[in-house]
């Protein structure tokens, strides 16, 4: 991993799909890690739109923050301000963080395809820990159908349609709505892991992502 940077010197550098990834100690965090083999248990997307404040799209449990699309404090799938979202991710989870930045930079219509992406994902609910868990088992298994349920209806299932949904998947649904990750997965195959430097994630021909930055996040 390269030398920490300071928070300020992260939002100032950080763009329109970068990856952001935490890592903590709680148990449930250390059953996390287990699970997908890999350090870390968080994983959220930035979105850099104009004269905003950077963004991040990801899901949580909580609601420390209010969600920026909506406009209300809820749980499940959000948009938070990025510096709010990471200084929580620190202080109140007891998580350390690091940017993986995408290169190249995307250009504009894929951050329009993101942002469609946030107006369709936005208060999706976070799945409870049995779901969590049997998705994330059932996500390594091959699949001869699609498991996932249309709201109201029958039929055949597409990511949009995913009644409850938690970080990783949230962040791999938008990266294939951008055209940054081939489709043909069930979005429970993506853990916090495959965002990790230490698995291939296999990104469209011309992109990559960086090794870890950790980002040193101020005390106060």
């Amino acid at each position: 991993m390269d030398a920490a940077i300071s928070l300020d010197e992260a939002i100032d550098l950080t763009r329109t799909g970068d990856i952001w990834i935490f890592r903590g100690r709680t148990g449930a965090d250390r059953a996390i890690q287990t699970l997908t083999n890999s350090p870390v248990n968080h994983v959220g997307m930035a979105i850099v739109v104009e004269d905003m404040p950077p963004l991040m799209w990801h899901a949580e449990l909580g609601r420390s923050l209010p969600d920026l699309w909506s406009g209300t404090f809820q749980r499940g799938v959000q948009l938070h301000d990025l510096r709010d979202a990471v200084t929580v991710w620190a202080h109140r989870y007891g998580q350390r963080g690091w940017l993986r930045q995408l290169e190249p930079g995307v250009p504009k219509e894929m951050e329009d395809k993101a942002l469609k992406t946030v107006a369709r994902l936005d208060g999706t609910p976070f799945p409870s820990s049995a779901q969590l868990a049997w998705r994330w088992v059932r996500g390594r298994v091959p699949q001869v159908r699609p498991r996932w349920r249309l709201r109201g209806g029958k039929g055949p299932v597409t990511e949009a349609a995913l009644e409850t949904a938690y970080c990783a998947e949230v962040v791999a649904v938008t990266y294939e709505d951008m055209g940054l990750l081939p489709r043909g997965r069930q979005p429970n195959w993506y853990d916090p892991g495959r965002f990790w430097s230490g698995d291939d994630l296999e990104l469209a021909d011309g992109f990559t992502l960086s090794d870890e930055i950790e980002v040193d996040i101020p005390a106060d």
